[in-house]
């Protein structure tokens, strides 16, 4: 069975030491079996202090991180190898093997053009770097790919897998969001079949980043896929709450909140366990 998650945005809106303890209790509190912590672009993040409390309330951690402007691939290259492999580190220093999140450019920042040839010749030459370093100590790379409002750069599972199949690794996978999923995807199947055993991380995410279940997202198509290719890994609920008022900019949540953050969190939780038990049981039957 999938593992059962949630990111820190679901408690807090960006980490620091104090906001970090609060959401590992209410996760584990919650019943949640992961966190996904959403690294700072400055890295001042204590791992070894984190997974203690971690263990303490007997939940798994995972990072995950977003570019900085700074460091958009397509521009600056170095920077971006730099942070990358930086924030690596801080997953050994965690005893972790993942790292994820939208590693390849940095949100919001545009050309005003298509991703060209060449600025995909330099994400690719940074991915086959960081790929060697990150299987020095046996971790995972998975890059998120997000809509069109966001990036220009990786928008559809597609154009990931491609890069992955480029650089010929098994250590880079594919991060997906059903959010950004339901703005540039055809569908909530094929994109999870495309990816099999490269899928190493999921975000479950209503369309409006509200209730899961209440909104225009495929779930019984991605679970029926997610079934199909025996997905084993994280699900990781990112929908956020206004009642957090430092994400309202953030993640553009200009109408109040039909829920506060427990019930959004607690009620999505039980919304993803049914869910599998559907459609996990269904594909044992149908095998």
């Amino acid at each position: 069975m999938p593992i059962f998650g949630t990111s820190i945005l679901s408690f807090i809106p960006g980490w620091t030491a104090e906001g970090g303890t609060f959401a590992i209790q209410k996760a584990a509190e919650y019943g949640f079996d992961m966190l996904e912590i959403s690294l700072p672009s400055s890295l001042d993040f204590d791992a070894i202090a984190t997974k203690m409390q971690l263990d303490e309330h007997g939940i798994q951690g995972r990072l995950s991180l977003n570019l900085p402007k700074a460091s958009h691939i397509p521009l600056y290259p170095e920077n971006a190898l730099a942070l990358i492999t930086k924030a690596l580190d801080k997953v050994g220093e965690m005893e972790g093997d993942f790292l994820g999140g939208v590693l390849h450019s940095a949100i919001g920042t545009f050309t005003g053009k298509q991703c060209t040839v060449d600025e995909r010749v330099i994400i690719r030459q940074v991915f086959t770097e960081l790929a060697v370093y990150a299987k020095k100590q046996n971790i995972t790379l998975a890059i998120e790919p997000i809509n069109r409002y966001e990036s220009y750069v990786f928008t559809a599972a597609h154009e990931v897998l491609q890069m992955i199949e480029e650089i010929d690794t098994i250590n880079i996978g594919l991060h997906l969001d059903t959010f950004h999923m339901n703005i540039e995807e055809l569908n909530f199947y094929d994109p999870v079949i495309a990816a099999g055993n490269r899928l190493k991380h999921v975000h479950i995410t209503e369309s409006d980043r509200g209730m899961t279940g209440e909104g225009n997202v495929h779930w019984d198509d991605f679970f029926k896929a997610l079934a199909k290719i025996n997905y084993q890994g994280p699900l990781v609920l990112e929908n956020f709450s206004s009642e957090i008022t430092a994400l309202v900019g953030s993640t553009s949540l200009w109408r109040p909140s039909k829920y506060n953050s427990e019930d959004l969190a607690k009620g999505s939780l039980l919304f993803m366990k049914q869910k599998v038990a559907l459609w996990y049981n269904e594909n044992q039957l149908i095998q």
